[in-house]
């Protein structure tokens, strides 16, 4: 076995112990990127996507369906106007850029929703090339792996509480896994809040991929439902449904390990994130692209962040 692949797995045993957090991980997967370079690159984007959905659906069983439902029914409306706003300014932001349409389109739908999982399902939807889909991805990636440090700093900072913080980072964090990064290490209050919310703008990405496929509608074909609804989602609801209505039933201490188990998955899933990034990717990125989706990340920050500190 190369030296490479032994730091690999050691590092991934690290990351299951409990001295290393989720910002830790996703920081040692991007130094293992950067120096000896990930063994298994194919391997990883597959077993991230799986072990990002099955610990999150894990962590269902840690919450009530009550306040899950009242989480979704408070963020409605923000959620809608945080959502089709970002699409907006980002269409025009990347025409005044002169960003390559269809790029532009991707690196909207991935701020505007969540990140990698919204510009996986938006791709097929306008027929988007390998390299515009590369450069989509690389460009939210970088952003993500930046706000899993900043957000908890900043919601402390501006004196944010548990329930504000995970609003805000379900809002303007990119991709669900450093938005439950980033909730688990603020508390776990803001862990259940920064979950359900994502996962509820998550559900958005069905729409938001059909609004895309109408708009290159003269070019393209038809897109089918069933490949791009979040499926997951529903299985975390379930989960909540078995946690909230057989607590007598099942022992809570079973529920306590499953979570326990999700928060590790997850911490594993953040470095595998880090470990994805290769200079390629950076390099690949280009000025428009970075351009636009630092602005966009910015205002959707701040606009989420006002309206957290001010209304919600």
């Amino acid at each position: 076995m190369s030296l490479k692949k032994i730091v690999f797995f050691l590092l991934i045993i690290a990351c299951l112990t409990p001295f290393v957090s989720p910002p830790i991980a996703l920081l040692f997967g991007l130094i293992l990127a950067l120096t000896f370079g990930n063994p298994f690159p194919a391997e990883t984007q597959k077993t991230t996507n799986f072990l990002l959905q099955f610990s999150v659906v894990l962590l269902g069983f840690g919450m009530n369906l009550t306040n899950v439902i009242e989480a979704g029914k408070k963020g409605v409306l923000f959620t809608i106007a945080t959502i089709f706003g970002t699409l907006i300014f980002g269409s025009l932001l990347g025409k005044l850029l002169k960003t390559e349409a269809k790029t532009s389109s991707l690196i909207s739908a991935g701020t505007a929703i969540c990140g990698g999982s919204a510009i996986a399902a938006t791709a097929p939807a306008i027929r988007a090339e390998s390299k515009e889909i590369s450069v989509a991805l690389g460009t939210i990636f970088i952003l993500n792996s930046v706000a899993l440090f900043v957000f908890p700093i900043v919601g402390h900072l501006v004196g944010l509480t548990e329930n504000q913080f995970g609003i805000w980072a379900a809002v303007a964090i990119h991709d669900t896994s450093s938005v439950v990064g980033a909730g688990a290490k603020f508390g776990d209050e803001a862990l259940q809040i920064a979950t359900t919310v994502k996962l509820a703008r998550a559900l958005w990405i069905a729409p938001v991929a059909f609004i895309f496929a109408f708009l290159y509608r003269p070019k393209h074909g038809e897109t089918k439902i069933l490949q791009i609804i979040p499926w997951f989602v529903f299985l975390f609801l379930t989960a909540t449904i078995i946690r909230t209505y057989a607590p007598s039933i099942v022992p809570p201490s079973l529920f306590e390990s499953l979570v326990n188990l999700a928060k590790a998955g997850l911490t594993v899933t953040l470095f595998l994130v880090g470990a994805s990034l290769s200079r390629e990717t950076i390099k690949a990125v280009g000025v428009k692209p970075m351009l636009q989706g630092v602005i966009l990340w910015i205002l959707i920050s701040l606009v989420s962040l006002f309206a957290v500190l001010r209304i919600l």
